[in-house]
């Protein structure tokens, strides 16, 4: 751990000492192997947390379990689009005698297109990942944290959550119900010594900008200077959890265009065509 690290971890430990701090905590991070999901790998880990990862694919989860190293506690490979694959997750950290301290509710997909073209199979799995799931892992892992008296769940949103952009029905739909959902959580919890932060990303460098897309005659492609360094918001994430924050607002245009949905509201269709029309020429760029 570095010098700043350790100065970090003293400050909140005495100096904020009813915040979450990671440090000796155990942490489960569901798409560990994902874009954001190996830097929360890394930054977790670099803050003194052990770790439990589940990924949906084996060959990314071998990558997360290398770079935690000797702070693993447990992995497993999941499907968390099914109930099946939650109940595996829980059997683990149950084979293990272990209540995480923090879920870190990261896994999710994306898809593109106007609700008709887009197949069923398609947006179901979607919502069955993007919503259920941290549902059905909370509903696990819940009532050990409240007997415990402590515990922090933290759920990966979006800006897609706070407003219904062109294309993104199926995934603002699940994204405004993890907001919905971890809001309604934490005033349920007020007391319990349970917290939850929810997270709203703008667009980051991870694998979900190539999503699968449908309808369009032209694929999009999000414009260079909306996307954001993901490991910069993942060190965003650890401060607001520090901080005990409910809402994290990552980087600066998710900030910009939260702030534009709350005192402006009127602007945001504008900025939506602006960005769908941005998004064509990109692609054709990209072409």
């Amino acid at each position: 751990m570095q010098l700043l690290d350790c100065a970090q971890m003293v400050f909140y430990v005495f100096f904020l000492p009813n915040m979450t701090e990671p440090a000796n905590k155990t942490v489960l991070i569901t798409g560990a192997g994902g874009g954001f999901g190996l830097h929360m790998v890394r930054q977790f880990r670099a803050a003194g947390a052990q770790l439990i990862l589940a990924d949906v694919s084996d060959r990314a989860l071998r990558q997360a379990i290398d770079d935690a190293g000797d702070d693993l506690v447990a992995s497993v490979v999941a499907d968390l689009a099914t109930k099946e694959g939650c109940g595996a997750v829980a059997e683990t950290c149950t084979s293990h005698n272990v209540v995480p301290d923090m879920l870190v509710n990261n896994a999710g997909v994306g898809v593109a297109g106007r609700l008709d073209h887009i197949p069923r199979d398609r947006w179901e799995s979607l919502m069955q990942l993007n919503l259920l799931a941290p549902m059905r892992l909370c509903e696990q892992f819940l009532p050990g944290m409240i007997d415990r008296g402590s515990g922090h769940i933290v759920n990966m949103s979006s800006l897609a959550g706070w407003f219904g952009a062109q294309g993104m029905s199926f995934y603002c739909a699940s994204k405004f119900g993890l907001r919905g959902f971890g809001e309604s959580l934490a005033a349920d919890l007020n007391g319990t010594g349970v917290h939850v932060t929810n997270v709203y990303p703008c667009f980051s460098q991870t694998p979900i900008l190539e999503s699968p897309q449908y309808g369009y005659e032209q694929r999009r492609t999000v414009p260079a200077y909306l996307i954001s360094d993901p490991a910069h918001v993942v060190a965003r994430i650890i401060e607001g959890v520090r901080r005990d924050r409910l809402h994290v607002f990552p980087d600066k245009y998710a900030r910009l265009i939260h702030y534009v949905t709350r005192f402006a509201p009127w602007l945001v269709p504008l900025l939506d065509r602006r960005m769908q029309a941005q998004s064509i020429e990109a692609g054709k760029e990209g072409d």
